[in-house]
């Protein structure tokens, strides 16, 4: 993310999804598809600046790096803040349980951050999209538009 950004403390963002995965427990490593997620990447500011150009995979598992997956999928309560089963200081937050249809999101980043992880954020340093249905077998047909941060 361009450092114009890093303070941002929220997010809204429309989701299509026309195709979905089962209900599956976000929860479960190995059984966690969802059909389309929204990540947001974070890092104590002090060291923002040494992590410019780097790739979210080289991010992951950094104990600095602190990430925050919105969710449309699973078969959670929306706003539930679930431990990622991968660990790397990551959360998955449901907003949308699996199904079709189109919706608009917006997000708090600044109060869901501090649910998650207890403390104040730091800079906002990524973005990243996916789907996953490789447990169900299952194909995905979701896209995301329209992001705006604040």
């Amino acid at each position: 993310m361009p450092t114009s950004e890093w303070n941002a403390s929220g997010a809204s963002w429309s989701r299509t999804v026309e195709q979905s995965v089962p209900p599956t427990d976000l929860s479960r490593k190995g059984g966690d598809d969802r059909n389309i997620s929204l990540y947001f990447v974070f890092v104590a500011e002090a060291v923002a600046s040494s992590l410019e150009g780097k790739g979210i995979r080289s991010l992951l598992g950094s104990n600095d790096v602190r990430v925050m997956q919105y969710a449309w999928g699973g078969n959670h309560a929306r706003g539930t803040v679930i431990p990622s089963p991968y660990g790397s200081g990551g959360v998955t937050i449901p907003l949308r349980q699996a199904s079709t249809g189109s919706h608009s999101e917006r997000v708090d980043l600044a109060a869901d951050y501090v649910r998650a992880f207890s403390g104040a954020k730091g800079a906002l340093i990524g973005l990243a999209v996916s789907g996953d249905s490789d447990d169900t077998d299952c194909r995905i047909h979701a896209a995301i538009g329209s992001l705006s941060l604040s």
